[in-house]
């Protein structure tokens, strides 16, 4: 191919992946050549590997399908430098995914112009990430594709699963829907064998299995999935109980804490209760401290024991 026609396949190539479909007459006034050299580009296309459909008929058109093997993707400037510093943040801040996330990353900065690597460069010099606690392993990329592939297809799958507690079982499950939540990663899905919602994470998961058996789309209770799972992670148990009755209305208390979700609750048009339940001490301590209103307190003794020493090393610090 001369430079010319390589440049006009290469651009049709990008236009290929950035819609669906597009109309014939369409993809050739963008190109600026005849419908008939637009279906020899089409062929030299197919002749590399890449699988596109076509279809007949005056609305016909052209799409890029899905193909046995994942060929060369076609990147404008923006996009290049977008999926550069994306995946520069992955690989300093998504446990289990840093390998993948540096080949994947060498492999596009190997190929970048030099007018691009300077703006790639500022922002990895430029932006950071602050880390408040290693949690430790968090996010397999084969768990994760294969998870996802599942929730797309509504694919129920098999899986073993080990409760907060440490007891291990195998699970069969509907996924819908992969939740991201700080450091950890959800998988919200409907269990088969328990004929309810359920709430996986994703590290507790082992040797997850698609059966082959397809099913219709599950609507999640509310039809906000993101918000679903929030309401379960607000609502699910704890080790330390601790709720306080805030002299604030619950809108004030919501707008300054995060997090908490459907544990504040309106009394009347001043008051709110507000659960501060925590897995940790410190947690419970976080979430009053942060109430920025006078309230009463019914906790268990651990919580309240936490609470006058933290007062009393306050105070002793204030002198």
């Amino acid at each position: 191919m001369t430079s010319d026609m390589t440049a006009r396949v290469l651009r049709l190539l990008s236009l290929l992946q950035a819609r669906r479909e597009w109309a014939g007459e369409e993809l050739a006034d963008r190109l600026h050549v005849t419908t008939r050299t637009l279906r020899r580009d089409i062929d030299r296309l197919r002749d590399m590997g890449y699988p596109v459909h076509s279809t007949r008929g005056h609305g016909g058109g052209y799409r890029l399908a899905s193909g046995t093997a994942l060929p060369p993707l076609v990147l404008g400037d923006d996009e290049a430098v977008v999926v550069a510093v994306a995946l520069r943040t992955a690989a300093g801040g998504l446990t289990g995914m840093e390998d993948s996330a540096l080949q994947a990353l060498a492999k596009l900065e190997q190929v970048l112009p030099r007018r691009l690597r300077g703006q790639v460069a500022a922002l990895q010099t430029t932006l950071t990430g602050i880390s408040w606690e290693d949690r430790g392993p968090r996010a397999d990329p084969a768990l994760l594709a294969t998870l996802a592939g599942a929730c797309r297809d509504h694919e129920i799958v098999t899986f073993d699963y080990t409760t907060r507690d440490g007891a291990a079982a195998p699970r069969r499950a509907e996924p819908c829907h992969l939740i991201a939540s700080g450091d950890l990663w959800y998988l919200l899905a409907h269990d088969t064998d328990r004929d309810d919602w359920r709430l996986f994470r994703l590290d507790r998961m082992a040797a997850p299995a698609p059966t082959g058996r397809r099913v219709p789309p599950r609507p999640v209770p509310g039809g906000d999935p993101a918000a679903f799972v929030a309401e379960q992670l607000t609502a699910a148990p704890t080790r330390h109980r601790a709720v306080a009755t805030v002299d604030a209305p619950a809108e004030h208390v919501r707008a300054r804490t995060h997090g908490l979700g459907a544990r504040i609750g309106a009394l009347d048009e001043r008051t709110c209760r507000v659960d501060a339940s925590a897995d940790a001490l410190t947690r419970v301590a976080q979430i009053l401290a942060a109430l920025d209103a006078d309230y009463t307190l019914d906790a268990d003794p651990a919580v309240l024991d936490h609470l006058r020493t933290t007062a009393d090393r306050v105070l002793r610090a204030l002198g």
